[in-house]
């Protein structure tokens, strides 16, 4: 690894921030990642990838299983720092402040930058509700009792579950159905009201049915709260997204961005003949 690698160290959290007023969410954030560089132990698994994530806009990251995607998408939030071994170079920018600075806390890049994993993960012993109420938990915010209520209807509604589930709120969150566990799983995450939501797969295990709903929700939900997922679908991306940014790693390479823009110029007009090669199904 060169000089300018940053090991991560085991990090102490100072006390939890006081808990963030109960109106409207945030505006959406912008994202920016500079000539960031990862590894696990001594392999290389991205090489400088810069990428702008405008604020207000759904980006898709596509491109072949092992290319780093997904461990791109979980720098995003700090993630990656929770796995041993794992050592990262350059920069995360949130609005212009770096997300890696010492003096920020773990949990208040947690609570601007959420995350929906690709197999829905509602709490089993959690009903609906406090499914979407533990989301505060998770990143060590509070709300008063009294707004409660009002908070669970507008995270579930914003992620499409509130008309199918407001008559058993109550009842564990995992008696759902898989499509209606992933939009709780949206709805918790949207109930810390994160100005980013990174999406890594997030209909990979449903059925057509139930991934259009999650794609609807995608599109409804883009212009309040920058999205970024990763998928291997390449008519999802087309679908759902504003932008895209095709990740490779050829050869035992680590992976890079070989090109990014509009989702139309990717598709229709790419400039890399490998870009049109994966887009148009040749190969990965």
């Amino acid at each position: 690894m060169s000089d300018a690698t940053l090991v991560i160290p085991a990090v102490s959290e100072p006390p939890a921030a006081p808990p963030p007023p109960a109106g409207p969410a945030d505006r959406p954030g912008r994202l920016e990642a500079d000539a960031v560089s990862a590894w696990f132990g001594q392999r290389k698994v991205l090489d400088r990838v810069s990428i702008d994530l405008p604020a207000g806009q759904v980006t898709a990251l596509i491109g072949p299983s092992g290319c780093g995607k997904s461990t791109f998408l979980r720098i995003l939030n700090r993630m990656h720092e929770l796995v041993p071994g794992a050592a990262l170079a350059g920069e995360v920018r949130l609005d212009g402040e770096d997300i890696y600075d010492p003096d920020r806390r773990i949990t208040d890049a947690r609570r601007a930058i959420g995350m929906v994993f690709q197999k829905p993960n509602p709490f089993p012993a959690m009903s609906i509700r406090d499914n979407v109420l533990a989301g505060l938990s998770l990143v060590g915010s509070r709300i008063k009792k009294a707004e409660r209520d009002d908070l669970v209807e507008e995270s579930l509604t914003r992620a499409g579950l509130w008309v199918e589930v407001r008559d058993r709120l109550r009842q564990p969150g995992s008696a759902l159905s898989g499509g209606q566990q992933q939009r709780l799983c949206i709805a918790r995450s949207l109930a810390v009201r994160p100005r980013v939501l990174l999406m890594d797969e997030p209909c990979s295990a449903l059925d057509p049915t139930s991934t259009r709903v999650v794609e609807e929700t995608i599109r409804e939900i883009g212009s309040e709260v920058t999205i970024v997922i990763v998928t291997h679908n390449m008519q999802q991306a087309a679908r759902v997204s504003d932008r895209c940014a095709f990740f490779l790693a050829a050869h035992g390479t680590p992976g890079v961005i070989v090109e990014q823009g509009p989702t139309g110029v990717i598709f229709d007009n790419p400039q890399d003949s490998r870009t049109a090669d994966y887009v148009n199904g040749r190969f990965g």
